[in-house]
């Protein structure tokens, strides 16, 4: 399969990669790296990337920005970063992309863990999160010409421990592998309006 993997420099991006890159083209996105920079927040800029890619089978996303911090600071500029990056980036991704991805294809996108089992300063992130799993859940019922979506739910990676474990208080981090494997069930299997949690 062709696939787009939008934010395959991050470290779900790279667990992703690692599972699906022996067998199927993937086509690196990132706003800064990859084989073609595109930024997820400018709808714009999502259409670009799909014209200069083409038809493809799946779409991968693993982008998306939120604003951490205390609940009682938060303010409606800070929930609406979330809500237009992570959010509406992942949506315009399907949204645009609809017309690109062929027959029986799929969109497989990224939320986390934090509306499941929240921690503190992550009231934005959860809202992103639950947002997205509402998406996906309502827009496969819609989804013409046998086209899947789906959302991957993953703990916080082993990886990512150095940068992030300390926002995370007794979690259980989760192997760059297992992660992988997710995105490999949403691409290559047949669930749609799934939240497939990695726990």
């Amino acid at each position: 399969m062709k696939i787009i993997m939008i934010g395959a420099e991050g470290d779900i991006g790279r667990a992703a990669c690692a599972e699906l890159s022996e067998r199927h083209e993937l086509i690196k996105v990132g706003r800064s790296s990859g084989d073609i920079h595109a930024d997820i927040s400018d709808r714009a800029s999502i259409e670009e990337m799909y014209r200069k890619v083409g038809k493809v089978d799946a779409v991968i996303s693993t982008a998306g920005s939120v604003h951490f911090g205390s609940l009682t600071d938060f303010t409606e500029e800070q929930f609406m970063l979330g809500l237009q990056n992570k959010v509406m980036g992942q949506i315009n991704v399907v949204l645009v992309g609809m017309n690109y991805v062929s027959d029986g294809g799929s969109f497989t996108l990224t939320s986390g863990v934090l509306d499941r089992d929240p921690v503190k300063q992550a009231t934005g992130a959860a809202t992103a999160n639950g947002a997205l799993a509402g998406f996906v859940k309502g827009a496969s019922i819609e989804m013409p010409r046998g086209l899947r979506v789906n959302v991957v739910s993953p703990g916080l990676l082993e990886v990512s421990k150095p940068r992030y474990g300390s926002f995370f208080p007794g979690h259980e981090m989760v192997s760059s592998e297992r992660v992988g494997l997710a995105y490999v069930k949403s691409i290559e299997g047949a669930l749609t309006g799934q939240v497939i949690i990695v726990a």
